[in-house]
């Protein structure tokens, strides 16, 4: 079946480019009288100063609000779930990885992304500006956009380039529609297709508006079809809600002193741990399978017979755990903990893994434990710094891997200096900088 997307129809804007970035510029440093400002589209206009109310940034990447964990779990449950292989098969007919030049987005009702497939060229793109599973699209985070601006208006909405509020989404277009609980009413999510031109067409609106209502439709015929099916009311059983647990982050990245952030149902804690406390800490978060106190002393300390140094280490860890995360109280015979335990590190991994490199770089706050020489800890530091070094290399884009470029990391590495320096067009007036830095470097 051919794709939908892959016969180029060209939009006539209202409004040329130049205009409505100038009008965007004068919104966002204040001049809110500036009369280009009449010249966008009323659509626009009003989400516009929405965005700013929200007192959301101009180049802010959108803030991830669920962990590849949660992602996970909230997408098994989403009623949407079901609905994926229709919405595939209307969208994105070849398949999720062909070279269609959009990619499909799912959302829940508040915005965040839950499914984000398609074009692999155009998701390694707009995976550079957060657009991926788990971060948060709404115009409270992240201003003008199609997903968050169809669930701020209740209706499909197309946006096209410039019209975007953040100035790292205006090189896309994009067209999107709520779904509706068809019994209901109410809105259980969005349905958005992200691309160049082609994806903010009257032909897409038709195609996008159709494939939520059909999605709603099979809804409700799935839930009659249930209902058909179900035994009597009396023997139906209420589940139980699920008990609300405190969530934990151990933030090691550019740190000597970890953070451990406890959030629970009602109170929230931050306290800082000694450096050998965040070394033992952080290895048993690495090391979820357990570890022998003689392998625990081994990646903490350095020594195969480091036992009898470690263990009044665990006593005055476990004192603090109990004070502030009793959860966290390691268990022994292996050391391990009973309850997981995210770090900032791991979440950097796993923003890499979604494509995410520009949050995922924005996320990398230095190298884990930095003045650490624990041997495991070096390890750990080593392979989180080449896990972001390689994925950037292999798959951002250039305006990222020059962001890497200055940081500590990358300041110094000629290889990144040097894809840079092919990645950019022959008429950058970047190019003459980076060339300096390469021969000062080889020299």
């Amino acid at each position: 079946m051919p794709s939908p997307w892959s016969s180029r129809r060209e939009v006539s804007p209202e409004t040329s480019r130049l205009l409505i970035e100038r009008a965007h510029e004068e919104l966002v440093v204040g001049n809110v009288s500036d009369p280009r400002l009449g010249q966008i589209r009323p659509l626009v206009q009003d989400s516009w100063r929405r965005s700013l109310a929200h007192l959301v940034g101009a180049e802010a990447l959108p803030p991830l609000d669920l962990s590849e964990e949660e992602l996970d779990a909230y997408r098994r449950e989403h009623p949407l779930a079901g609905a994926m292989d229709m919405i595939r098969s209307l969208l994105l007919p070849g398949g999720a990885g062909i070279d269609t030049g959009v990619v499909v987005a799912v959302g829940d009702a508040v915005g965040r992304l839950l499914w984000v497939e398609g074009d692999r060229r155009v998701r390694s793109l707009t995976g550079d500006m957060g657009f991926v599973a788990g971060a948060n699209w709404s115009e409270q985070a992240v201003g003008t956009s199609a997903p968050g601006t169809a669930l701020a208006l209740g209706r499909s909405v197309q946006i096209h380039g410039a019209e975007h509020y953040n100035r790292l989404v205006q090189p896309w277009s994009c067209t999107a529609a709520p779904v509706y609980d068809p019994e209901t009413r109410r809105v259980l999510g969005v349905i958005d297709v992200t691309g160049d031109s082609d994806a903010a067409t009257p032909q897409a609106q038709l195609l996008v508006d159709a494939t939520a209502r059909a999605v709603e439709g099979e809804l409700l015929v799935s839930r009659l079809r249930a209902r058909a099916q179900a035994p009597a009311p009396s023997r139906l059983r209420r589940p139980a809600p699920a008990p609300r647990t405190a969530t934990t982050m151990l933030r090691v990245l550019g740190r000597d002193r970890a953070l451990l952030d406890v959030a629970g149902p009602d109170s929230a804690t931050v306290t800082e741990l000694s450096a050998r406390h965040a070394e033992i800490l952080l290895m048993l978060a690495v090391h979820r399978q357990g570890l022998s106190a003689e392998r625990l002393g081994h990646l903490v300390y350095g020594e195969d017979d480091a036992e009898g140094t470690l263990r009044p280490e665990l006593v005055r860890l476990r004192k603090v755990l109990e004070r502030v995360a009793p959860q966290l109280v390691p268990a022994s015979r292996p050391y391990r903990l009973t309850t997981e335990l995210h770090t900032d590190a791991h979440q950097v991994v796993a923003l890499l893994g979604r494509g995410a490199h520009r949050v995922a770089l924005a996320a990398y706050r230095g190298r884990v434990l930095p003045d650490s020489v624990a041997p495991g800890v070096e390890e750990f530091r080593d392979s989180v710094r080449l896990a972001l070094r390689d994925a950037l290399m292999t798959e951002a884009s250039v305006d990222v891997l020059l962001a890497y470029a200055d940081t500590e990391d990358g300041t110094a590495d000629v290889d990144v200096l040097r894809l840079a320096l092919e990645m950019l067009p022959v008429r950058s007036p970047r190019r003459a900088g980076l060339v300096g830095r390469i021969e000062k470097l080889e020299a």
